[in-house]
C-alpha cells in the first residue's frame, strides 16, 4: 500500500481558467509536482499546456522564454518556489495566503484567494491603462490647443480658465467611471 497526499483544487479554479481564456489569455500551469498529478488538474480545470516536474529556477527560465518570444507574461504563484518566476513576469501575481516571500515579489496580492480575482485583477489593470491614457489625452489636447490660443489672445482668459477647470473635472470624472463599472 502507499499513501498519498495532494492540494485541494480551488472550487473556483475552472471558472477562473474559462474567464481568463474568453479573455484571450494563454493559460499555462507550470508546477513542480509530479507530470500525471500535474496533467490531471490541468485537465480538471481546463488548462491544455502543462509544465510538470519543474524546479523553481526553472519556472524563471520559462518565463523569460515566454518573454522572449514576445509574450507579456503574468504569473501567479504562492509558495517560495515561485518567488524567482513572480519576479521575472511583467506581472506577478500572489495568492494572499501564500508565502511573504511570494506576495513581496509580486506586482499584485489576490488577499482573497480566488482565483476568479486573477482574470478581474487583468481587466481591472486594462481598464485602468486605457483609462489613464483617455485621461493624458484630453490633458495634452487641452495644453496644446487652448493655451496657445489664449496665449496669443483668441480666447478669453476666463474662458480659457473654466475650459482648464473642465478639463479637470472631465479627468476626474472620467476616471471614476473605473468605479462604477465595478458595481
Amino acid at each position: 500500500g502507499f499513501i498519498e497526499f495532494g492540494d485541494q483544487i480551488r472550487e473556483s479554479a475552472a471558472d477562473a481558467v474559462y474567464q481568463l481564456q474568453r479573455m484571450r489569455v494563454r493559460v499555462a500551469m507550470v508546477t513542480g509536482d509530479a507530470t500525471g498529478v500535474a496533467n490531471a488538474v490541468a485537465k480538471e480545470v481546463g488548462i491544455e499546456e502543462v509544465f510538470a516536474e519543474v524546479l523553481p529556477a526553472g519556472k524563471s527560465e520559462i518565463v523569460k522564454k515566454l518573454q522572449a518570444d514576445g509574450s507579456v507574461v503574468a504569473f501567479v504563484g504562492d509558495g517560495i518556489n515561485d518567488v524567482a518566476a513572480l519576479a521575472r513576469a511583467d506581472i506577478g501575481i500572489a495568492m494572499g495566503s501564500g508565502a511573504h516571500a511570494a506576495q513581496a515579489a509580486s506586482a499584485i496580492t489576490i488577499l482573497d484567494d480566488n482565483p476568479e480575482n486573477v482574470a478581474y485583477a487583468l481587466s481591472l489593470a486594462k481598464r485602468t491603462r486605457r483609462n489613464i491614457l483617455q485621461n493624458l489625452a484630453w490633458a495634452f489636447g487641452y495644453n496644446l490647443i487652448l493655451i496657445p490660443v489664449a496665449a496669443i489672445g483668441l480666447l478669453n482668459p476666463m474662458l480659457a480658465g473654466a475650459a482648464m477647470a473642465f478639463s479637470s473635472v472631465s479627468v476626474v470624472v472620467n476616471s471614476q467611471r473605473l468605479k462604477w463599472q465595478n458595481k
